[in-house]
């Protein structure tokens, strides 16, 4: 049986939730229903009061590239207003108090990835704090975890404190198996963020799901996330953005390959495939950018392959990665110093990874198993902390 999103139902049965009231949309084109009918038209063909539409990252139709600030616009389909929610400054990231005049409820309906880096979380809790300071109701529309649900799945490390950013606002481990109702659930009732908070679940979700089992249609989340594979491999890959190695951006599988010019393909695909990496398999690959790092240069690299999704573990072989690189190319291997999501005194690993622990290992040369073994602590810690706020058997 097929899953019913949280947009569907408020269609139908939860319609009551927004009758009779003015309502904003923070949405993007996963915002869609089976027939892949987009949440803004169809809310209005629905009669609801929709008022405006908020955009995150990549915008509204998910027209704007990473880190790509977007303006204000009208939206070319409903004619309704469109504020970005990802522009110039880090004060753009949250909903002025004037965007949200005359507003009774906002409702946030957007696939996630499973991954905290992915940004459209943070930006309905920042839309949460404001809604909580001008007693505006806040309604999410559940979406499936593409990568499962299920405890055993939580892999990574927490955000400590002095390194929060867009990328970890609170301290959530990296692979969170929470879907997006219950990570806004999770920080709203465990941070104190004092937001109205209403939920309309999905029916039919249970967290041993992959994402192809929902029979929902894939739209991609962001413009570099093409696949559910992607997204698999997006909660280990996506440290890559912490380097100067190339995370595959301009390539057809971006995150999936990933490489710079100076590594020979082969040497680093035997490295990992010699390396304890379940699930996986290492294909050497030379690519050549499109655009963003490296744009039109070969760059030597590895492709993931997952075979087998129950036992991959995303995270461990994102570190592998970036550990094996480091050990290989000492010389030419370097971290990203340059501004990363609006901080400019950190470097952009530390902000992913949640502390400066995770660079001084693979600095260092700590084996991969102890690396792994560091995260144990906050993995469980994240696991008992979640258990109250879960929505699904």
């Amino acid at each position: 049986m097929a899953v019913r999103s949280g947009l569907e139902r408020v269609l139908d049965e939860e319609s009551a939730i927004l009758e009779g009231k003015r309502v904003a949309l923070l949405c993007n084109p996963t915002s869609v229903d089976p027939q892949l009918r987009h949440a803004a038209d169809l809310f209005v063909r629905r009669g609801f009061n929709l008022r405006v539409l908020f955009g995150p990252e990549h915008g509204v139709r998910g027209d704007a590239q990473d880190m790509v600030a977007s303006e204000g616009e009208i939206d070319p389909q409903t004619h309704i207003r469109v504020h970005s929610l990802y522009g110039h400054t880090a004060e753009s990231l949250a909903p002025r108090p004037e965007m949200l005049k005359d507003i009774d409820v906002l409702v946030f309906d957007i696939q996630g990835v499973g991954s905290r880096y992915y940004t459209y979380i943070w930006t309905l809790i920042l839309a949460m704090k404001q809604c909580a300071k001008l007693g505006i109701e806040v309604v999410v529309l559940d979406r499936p975890n593409p990568l499962g649900g299920e405890a055993r799945d939580v892999e990574g490390p927490l955000v400590r404190s002095g390194f929060e950013s867009f990328v970890g606002l609170y301290p959530v481990a990296t692979r969170h198996s929470l879907t997006p109702a219950e990570e806004a659930r999770y920080v709203n009732e465990e941070h104190g963020v004092g937001a109205k908070l209403s939920v309309v679940k999905m029916d039919g979700w249970r967290r041993s799901m992959f994402y192809e089992e929902t029979l929902l249609p894939w739209v991609l989340p962001s413009p570099n996330m093409p696949t559910v594979d992607t997204a698999f491999v997006y909660p280990g890959m996506c440290l890559v953005e912490g380097t100067e190695l190339s995370e595959g951006r301009g390539s057809t599988r971006p995150f999936e390959i990933c490489g710079a010019p100076y590594i020979d393909p082969w040497k680093l695909a035997d490295a990992l495939s010699s390396a304890d990496l379940p699930g996986a398999r290492f294909r050497p690959i030379v690519f050549r950018p499109t655009f963003h790092k490296f744009a039109g240069q070969p760059c030597g690299g590895v492709q993931i392959h997952i075979t087998d999704r129950r036992v991959f573990r995303p995270l461990r072989t994102g570190v592998a990665f970036l550990r094996e690189v480091r050990r290989l190319w000492p010389n030419d291997f370097k971290w990203r110093y340059r501004t990363y999501e609006f901080v400019k005194d950190k470097p952009a690993i530390d902000l992913l990874a949640g502390s400066e622990r995770l660079r001084d290992q693979i600095d260092r040369g700590a084996p991969l198993g102890e690396i792994v073994d560091s995260w144990r602590a906050d993995e469980d810690t994240f696991r008992k902390r979640r258990e109250h706020i879960l929505l699904y058997d």
